[in-house]
């Protein structure tokens, strides 16, 4: 059955071109269950997609400019068409994303222009990977366009690289990855360093449970954050030490004042992770709570990545009978989820608009998140 998006995305790109699009790409948000700041340090993750999705509309073009138009609120905004042979990092705004993967695709040797109408339903800036959505549906159009097959492996590198080089946020590999290899009713157990990759069943609903996301609203960037800050102490810990990277180290003793706090954090994590995967392979849901509390004490005294409206609301929501909550994504912003009893949802949900409205904090966003599936084809 062909989604909604799709369709309206593909009525779009008609709308703006006169012809209908060649095919409709798309690749969905994640909320990542645990596993935070470890994916850059060679770590472990356990993310899942959710249904909010990215849909990209692409169209061969015989003269090797790129156009970019995207879907905001019903009206199509254009941006200034680019040549894909001159293209280079300073690409300004939401345009620099897509641009970014034309990029490093040119340097695979793909180099057809194209026309992408762009829309989608991830919130931005909300710790749910919007960009990352962007970007891994622009590759799959591009190279759906150009009739090449990849690896998932391949492309996530490639998006990565159009992160990190062209866009100039210096991310891992877990949201693209996670957006390319999620299924439906699973999560994604990755270790990033091997890549070995385990879908673990995930069915919260079965167990009277939900996982609630609370968007806080508050806008964060992985370029202007203090994200570069947090990696490249990281790494100087790493060489410090003479390893490749903060997953060899079992102790932050013995380093830098400043580096302790980021390295155990790391450890830390790491060791929840393979314990929330231990919970859930012996279907012992309810007790992965205290492993997302303890999560986020983590990020918030060690890591130094979140801010008021988060703490605000993995407290209230724990208040109200959540049995574990934690800021998710790279911080200083963005999300939070929420381990509820269904019973709760509606006390939950209403303590944290209570507790938002008492510290004079824009009302938040919530919905539950249901592992969907990956990337793909739609159209």
């Amino acid at each position: 059955m062909k989604s909604t998006g799709s369709n309206s995305t593909a009525e779009a790109f008609a709308g703006l071109h006169g012809v209908a699009p060649a095919g409709v790409w798309s690749a969905p948000g994640r909320v990542n269950l645990i596993g935070e700041h470890t994916d850059y340090n060679d770590g472990f993750v356990l993310p899942f997609a959710i249904p909010q999705r990215t849909w990209v509309a692409a169209a061969p073009r015989s003269d090797g400019l790129i156009t970019l138009a995207s879907v905001v609120d019903g009206s199509v905004v254009t941006a200034q068409p680019l040549d894909l042979a001159s293209l280079a990092p300073g690409v300004e705004g939401w345009a620099a994303y897509p641009a970014g993967v034309a990029w490093v695709l040119r340097q695979q040797g793909i180099t057809g222009g194209a026309d992408l109408v762009i829309d989608g339903d991830v919130p931005h800036g909300s710790g749910l990977s919007s960009s990352h959505s962007l970007e891994v549906a622009t590759a799959l159009g591009l190279l759906g366009l150009a009739g090449v097959e990849a690896s998932a492996a391949d492309i996530a590198k490639w998006v990565q690289q159009a992160e990190n080089d062209f866009v100039g946020a210096p991310t891992g590999l877990l949201d693209q990855t996670a957006s390319l290899c999620c299924t439906a009713a699973h999560a994604l157990f990755l270790d990033v360093r091997s890549g070995q990759q385990e879908q673990v069943p995930f069915d919260a609903a079965r167990h009277g449970l939900e996982v609630l996301v609370i968007d806080t609203r508050v806008s964060h960037s992985l370029v202007t954050s203090g994200y570069a800050e947090r990696r490249a102490g990281c790494e100087e810990a790493a060489r410090l030490r003479g390893v490749a990277a903060v997953r060899d180290l079992d102790t932050e003793a013995g380093l830098p004042d400043e580096l302790q706090p980021l390295v155990r954090h790391v450890i830390t994590e790491n060791a929840r992770v393979l314990d929330t995967v231990a919970l859930l392979r012996s279907d012992r849901y309810e007790e992965i709570g205290p492993l997302l509390s303890a999560s986020h004490a983590s990020l918030r005294d060690d890591y130094r990545v979140s801010c008021p409206e988060l703490d605000v609301a993995a407290s209230a929501a724990e208040k109200a009978g959540a049995l574990g909550a934690r800021m998710i994504g790279g911080g200083f912003g963005g999300s939070a989820i929420a381990l509820v009893p269904a019973p709760l949802r509606a006390d939950v949900e209403q303590a944290v608009l209570e507790a938002f409205a008492a510290q004079g904090f824009g009302a938040p966003r919530m919905f539950t998140a249901i592992p969907a599936a990956g990337a793909g084809r739609d159209l």
